[in-house]
């Protein structure tokens, strides 16, 4: 097995990994962008097509990522070169470009969460959550919590992996289930409950027939999003392993906490939203926010549960910043040897400047840059590489790929020949069917709101 000649950091417990990975997974993908997505895209139906999504699509390809990650000890560039050849270095390169991309928005919408930490505890938003939205979400308070996030961020990378990725996550992760937990308990006493439960929970596939064009990608997109696969954060994790260990089970675990605190993070929004007299379809990338701290202000103990709820939304958040981060940063470290201190300072001075321009529009074109940002990373570019990786496993190193799955798997059996059939067929098929959906609508939405945006 190769290794980088730098000196690299690894894991100290497999807790550490495990945890790290669900960070990754487990931040504004689930908390914020998984409700507005099931909200725009019909509820039920779309958690349904989701739910088999991250089995057929996301269990798989996590496990593609992760032995590319063991088998070479390298970030994605050099992972993909040594496991591929030289020419495939250039996808670990839009690996990086992607994580870079979605570090850059999402840093701004994780600033408009800490400004909700902030008026949570002083009452900001208590009767005036549409106004608020409007002061923060643009203009220099923006900017600013927009900077302290991307600061946090650079902070913990900059620790390294042992002293501050595998730290803060064994901290965040554990507190983020407690607290989702937490607020399913509190939603399900509320009045409306049972009218949420049966949007989120019993599907209307008359829907899937209608608007199957739309749900389908965006609900393919989201399992890709929320499992952080696709940008190579797992190769990137899975390079710090340094011991033989059952990569199957490692996956099913991450996979399975990951989808639960979806599906929980519906479980208690819905409810509350309902309760508040939101129309389920209605919150969007910043409606959410306008929504939810609406709602706090006409439900029982609603000033308490804000608190909880944005704190909760904050570390969530920050535990998949760090894990994207990451990719990039260790791809300098692996490629040029580069001093982890300064390349992550760098790296975030670079990934805000790239947001900056979200920041500082004005509310009524900031959605439209987010949406031009959110729709090519997820489900565009993550799809693409997702896919062009798959090919890479499962046809031209699978022989390679299954002989390292087999490490630690006391008798795989036929596992690893079935791990590669379902790559190879159905996952990519599925893959193919989905991009080829989301081009369009997103060529749609060039040529008609961007172009509007534009002035064109």
């Amino acid at each position: 097995m190769s290794r980088s000649s730098t000196d690299r950091s690894s894991w100290t417990r497999r807790a550490g990994f495990i945890l790290a990975a669900v960070g990754s997974a487990v931040g504004l993908g689930n908390v914020w962008r998984f409700p507005f997505q099931a909200g725009q895209e019909g509820g039920a139906v779309f958690v349904l097509l989701y739910l088999w999504f991250v089995l057929l699509i996301g269990v798989p390809a996590m496990l593609v990522e992760f032995t590319v990650g063991r088998l070479t000890g390298r970030s994605p560039v050099g992972a993909l070169a040594e496991f591929g050849g030289g020419a495939w270095r250039y996808l670990g390169g839009l690996f990086i470009l992607i994580g870079f991309l979605i570090l850059s928005y999402y840093s701004v919408v994780a600033g408009w969460v800490l400004r909700y930490v902030v008026g949570s505890v002083t009452g900001g938003y208590a009767g005036r959550s549409e106004s608020y939205f409007l002061d923060i979400a643009t203009g220099f308070d923006a900017l600013v919590f927009h900077a302290i996030f991307m600061a946090l961020t650079v902070a913990i990378v900059a620790l390294g992996v042992r002293r501050g990725i595998e730290l803060a996550v064994t901290v965040m992760v554990p507190a983020v289930a407690f607290v989702v937990l937490a607020l399913v308990v509190y939603a399900w006493t509320l009045p409306d409950a049972g009218a949420a439960y049966e949007y989120y929970l019993s599907p209307d596939f008359s829907l899937l027939a209608s608007d199957w064009r739309s749900i389908v990608p965006a609900a393919a997109g989201q399992a890709f999003f929320s499992l952080s696969v696709g940008m190579g954060v797992m190769i990137t994790f899975a390079s710090y392993l340094d011991e033989e260990r059952n990569l199957l089970v490692d996956t099913g675990i991450i996979v399975a906490i990951d989808t639960a605190v979806a599906f929980l993070t519906g479980l208690f929004v819905f409810p509350i939203l309902f309760t508040a007299g939101v129309g389920p379809a209605d919150p969007g990338p910043g409606a959410i926010f306008v929504a939810l701290a609406g709602a706090f202000a006409d439900i029982p103990a609603g000033s308490v549960v804000g608190v909880v709820f944005f704190g909760m939304f904050a570390i969530a958040a920050l535990s998949s910043a760090i894990s994207i981060m990451e990719v990039v940063v260790s791809f300098a470290i692996d490629e040029f040897g580069a001093v982890r201190r300064r390349t992550a300072a760098v790296t975030g001075v670079a990934m805000f400047l790239l947001g900056t321009p979200v920041a500082l529009l004005s509310s009524q074109r900031q959605p439209i840059l987010v949406t031009l940002y959110d729709a090519l990373a997820a489900q565009i570019l993550l799809v693409s590489g997702g896919i062009v990786l798959m090919i890479l496993v499962a046809w031209i190193g699978a022989d390679r790929a299954m002989a390292e799955l087999r490490r630690g798997m006391h008798s795989p059996g036929v596992l690893p020949q079935v791990w590669i059939w379902l790559v190879r067929i159905p996952v990519i098929v599925v893959l193919l069917v989905t991009l080829a959906l989301a081009v369009g609508d997103y060529w749609s939405f060039l040529s008609g709101d961007f172009a509007d945006f534009l002035g064109l």
